[in-house]
C-alpha cells in the first residue's frame, strides 16, 4: 500500500447509506413549517452537510428558522431515524482491511458525534477507527475544513499522508482548502460534477484499497 497513511471518511453518503432516516426526519421538521410530502430531489440535499445550512439554502430558512428546524430534526431523528441506514457493499471490508494494514482510518463527519459514535457502533465498525471526528451538539462551527483540521490536530497527521474520501463538494472542497489529497465516492449522494476536482474518484467502497 502507497503513501497514504490517514483515510479521513466521510459518514452519510460514503460509509453508509443514511438517506432513508435522514430523509424522514427532515420531512418531519418541514412538517412543522407546512411543508408536507416534499419532493425527494430536495430532500435527498440533505444528507451530509450541516443541517442548518440546508434548511436555509434548500428552503430559504433564517438562521432562526433553520435552529427552529433543526430542534424538530432532533426529535424525531434519534428514535426514528439513527439506525434507518445500510453500510455500502463492501465498506466494512474496506475499512478492516486498511486497518490490518496498519492505515489510521478516521471518521470525520459534519453529523454530531453523539449519533456517529452510536452508528458506528450499531453497525459493529467502531473499532476500526483510529479516530471519530464530529461536530458537538451545540457546535456552530461544523464546516468540513474545520472537522479536518481538528482531525490533523487530535491525530497529529501530516498532511501529505492523509487522504479524504466523500461523496459530496463539502468533502472535497474543503480537503482542497486544507491541503490534503482527495477521492470522490461516486456511489454516495453528490452529482459527478460537484466533485469533479477529487483527485481520484471510486465506483464502490472496495476500490478504495487499489488507491492507499
Amino acid at each position: 500500500m502507497g503513501k497514504y497513511q490517514n483515510i479521513l471518511l466521510d459518514l452519510d453518503g460514503t460509509i453508509l447509506d443514511s438517506g432513508p432516516g435522514i430523509k424522514k426526519s427532515v420531512q418531519y421538521a418541514l412538517d412543522h413549517f407546512s411543508l408536507y410530502h416534499q419532493p425527494e430531489e430536495k430532500l435527498r440535499r440533505f444528507i451530509g452537510p450541516a443541517l442548518t445550512d440546508s434548511f436555509m439554502r434548500v428552503y430559504g430558512f433564517s438562521t432562526e428558522q433553520a435552529e427552529e428546524a433543526l430542534s424538530y430534526y432532533r426529535e424525531f431523528y434519534p428514535t426514528n431515524g439513527i439506525f434507518d441506514a445500510s453500510l455500502y457493499p463492501g465498506m466494512e471490508e474496506c475499512i478492516k482491511t486498511l486497518a490490518e494494514h496498519g492505515k489510521k482510518v478516521i471518521l470525520l463527519t459534519a453529523k454530531p458525534i453523539f449519533f456517529a459514535a452510536q452508528i458506528t457502533k450499531h453497525f459493529r465498525i467502531s473499532d476500526y477507527f483510529f479516530l471519530e471526528i464530529g461536530t458537538e451538539l451545540t457546535e456552530r462551527d461544523s464546516s468540513k475544513v474545520h472537522l479536518i483540521e481538528k482531525a490533523l490536530r487530535d491525530g497529529n497527521l501530516k498532511k501529505e499522508e492523509c487522504l479524504m474520501v466523500g461523496d459530496t463538494k463539502y468533502d472535497i472542497d474543503a480537503a482542497k482548502e486544507v491541503g490534503i489529497d482527495s477521492v470522490a465516492a461516486l456511489y454516495g449522494y453528490g452529482s459527478p460534477e460537484e466533485i469533479a476536482n477529487a483527485n481520484y474518484s471510486i465506483q464502490k467502497p472496495l476500490d478504495l484499497r487499489s488507491l492507499v
